[in-house]
């Protein structure tokens, strides 16, 4: 791990990288570890010092009875392997001096909830839950005082959660985010007890392959994904935004396509009037379940008329009149379809999930009852009063989020005004009454204006501060630098794979594929990737649609293009394999593959093979 945190630290450069990696505490942490009071992200909520420490050694052993007991114990053991502590047995049975016990008792600990859990550091060092899930983060708290040493001051704590919705979105729909990211994203989040991810994505459909244009992933890559999730006790929760922003899906399906009066067609948009349109969502639903465990469902419901007039759409005012009456209103044809897949959702056994700005007061027809609002936006209906209307809202603050080569969160302006998740878009709350939690946003609205390791750089200080603000006080030290500082002490979670290297060494090498020959310098990039430099410039994506300033059109060449330093579709990833490499775009995460006419074009793995590349 820690060599791990040497490439991420040459990747990060200046300050930013003290805020992640594992180094020298601050004066202020120096003072807190001599006092005994152990650091973690996020905070312990208490602490009562006692009088022996805990030392791990090479006797140590993890006790653990049960079955649930064994599932944790289990992947903390793989976690000190990785975090560099050797192989720690699981054994069940009676503990001795220098054990690790693991210990779940559902009626013994009510006040714990489903997450708290309690930590004694002594002779042995002892984690209790009520749940499983609880006690799988006090191993999460274990983890992080390892990472600053063998020894762990003598004491007791029980620490319980403030919000039980603790989040991560991604929006991985248009621009593809490489399954490795994800999973060092999963296990981040688990190593600072954020418990949500929730993903905007495409899985490729057996029963729509009209739709399965590039950006999907495999339903093997989700079941993947999802076992870690749940290894970890990170729900992942799907989302196909609908009804609008659906252009993924039905871009080449015109007859579910919202017409306008001028009979103009929008490949964007859903047409909620037609029954055809609910049943080929549905039908999405049904594929999505058979790869992800979540019982929740995100339909999204963003932006479905953003910038246009109802008016141009004479059809939702006529089903919605037909429907509800002659006082309905257009929007009341979009409320309805939210609350239809509502019904689905909820005969299926799932909750549903919708984003805010949809819910202008401009409709008749309620939404659903039982259906979580996620608020992002500052409209005409307040959090509020959508909690005195008996929603569940969960903080999704504009103020959260980091766009893709646009604008990131101020992480150190939101600690030091303790913000919270009591605190909206143009509300601040004096209760916590009716609000699950919060979370990050991750949006790729400039596609190749960032790569995913960049995203990264800005993604952990904003991770380790909601996961502070939702789990227990926002505010837990005096300023932005100590609370950094914290996140040095605890490090990057154990497991995490280096995605910065670059297997071959700057130089100028020949590669060969296929029949094509190129001869090009490689030289690494600040992130981590590498650009090609033959003698016509830099190997590029160019060409095709454009989907949000990226090329993302399977079967676009590469081509050699003046070379740009801050031109992100010029970075590679050499990807190697048994016998060569594979060369995948940065931003557009295709395969470089060559024709049978010799053309060397970028496509998904799964559609055609990747040419291997032999470097000399």
């Amino acid at each position: 791990m820690r060599e791990v945190g040497q490439r991420l630290l040459r990747l990060l450069g200046a300050a930013a990288a003290l805020t992640l990696l594992v180094g020298a505490p601050t004066a202020a942490v120096a003072q807190e570890q001599r006092a005994a009071t152990p650091v973690t992200v996020p905070a312990l909520t208490n602490w009562a010092p006692g009088q022996v420490s805990y030392t791990i050694s090479s006797g140590t052993r993890l006790v653990a009875s049960g079955a649930a007991e064994r599932r944790v114990a289990d992947t903390l053991a793989d976690d000190l392997r990785a975090a560099g502590h050797g192989v720690v047995p699981v054994v069940a049975g009676a503990s001795r001096p220098g054990d690790i016990v693991i210990d779940v008792r559902p009626s013994a600990r009510p006040t714990l909830g489903t997450e708290g859990y309690e930590l004694g550091s002594g002779r042995r060092l002892s984690i209790t839950g009520a749940t499983e899930t609880g006690a799988f983060y006090g191993t999460r708290t274990l983890l992080q005082l390892l990472a600053q040493g063998d020894r762990i001051p003598a004491g007791h704590t029980t620490d319980v959660p403030r919000y039980r919705e603790r989040g991560v979105g991604v929006c991985a729909c248009y621009v593809h985010v490489s399954l490795p990211w994800l999973e060092n994203l999963v296990r981040e989040m688990a190593y600072h007890k954020l418990n949500q991810l929730l993903l905007e994505l495409k899985v490729k459909s057996d029963d729509h392959p009209e739709a399965n244009t590039w950006g999907y992933y495999t339903k093997d890559e989700i079941r993947h994904l999802v076992a870690l999730g749940d290894r970890y006790h990170v729900e992942i929760i799907p989302e196909i935004n609908s009804p609008g922003h659906m252009d993924p899906w039905i871009e080449n399906r015109p007859d579910l396509q919202l017409t306008d009066s001028d009979g103009a067609r929008q490949p964007a948009r859903l047409d909620v009037t037609q029954q055809a349109a609910f049943a080929y969502y549905t039908s999405l639903m049904d594929e999505y379940a058979q790869v992800f465990t979540s019982k929740s469902w995100h339909m999204g419901a963003d932006e479905y008329m953003l910038g246009s007039d109802y008016a141009k759409y004479p059809q939702m005012l006529t089903y919605a009149q037909d429907k509800y009456g002659p006082n309905a209103t257009p929007q009341d044809a979009y409320v309805d379809f939210v609350n239809r897949v509502q019904a689905y959702a909820a005969s299926k056994g799932r909750h549903l999930r919708i984003w805010n700005d949809g819910l202008t007061g401009a409709n008749t027809v309620p939404v659903a009852a039982g259906t979580t609002v996620e608020h992002w936006l500052n409209v005409a209906v307040k959090p509020s009063r959508l909690i005195a209307q008996g929603y569940a809202v969960m903080n999704a603050s504009y103020s959260l989020y980091l766009v893709r080569g646009g604008f990131h969160s101020d992480t150190e302006a939101l600690y030091d005004q303790s913000w919270d998740p009591r605190s909206f878009e143009g509300e601040k709350l004096a209760s916590a009454d009716g609000v699950t939690g919060a979370k990050i946003s991750l949006w790729p609205d400039n596609g190749s204006g960032e790569t995913e390791n960049e995203v990264a750089v800005e993604l952990w200080p904003a991770l380790r501060h909601i996961a502070q603000a939702t789990w227990g006080d926002p505010h837990p030290v005096a300023t932005y630098a100590e609370f950094t500082a914290r996140g040095t002490a605890v490090g990057p979670a154990p497991g995490l794979r280096d995605l910065t290297e670059v297997p071959v060494p700057d130089g100028t090498y020949t590669f060969r594929a296929d029949g094509v020959s190129y001869r090009a310098e490689v030289r690494r990039t600040a992130d981590g990737y590498a650009t090609l430099r033959g003698a016509d410039g830099c190997l590029e994506i160019r060409g095709g649609k454009l989907t949000l300033n990226a090329p993302l059109q399977p079967g676009v060449a590469a081509t050699w293009e003046p070379c740009d330093g801050q031109n992100t579709v010029q970075r590679w990833e050499l990807d190697p394999t048994a016998n060569g490499y594979h060369l995948i775009n940065a931003i557009t995460r295709m395969a470089l593959t060559v024709t049978d006419g010799g053309r060397v074009v970028q496509y998904p793995p799964d559609q055609h093979t990747p040419a291997l590349w032999h470097l000399t």
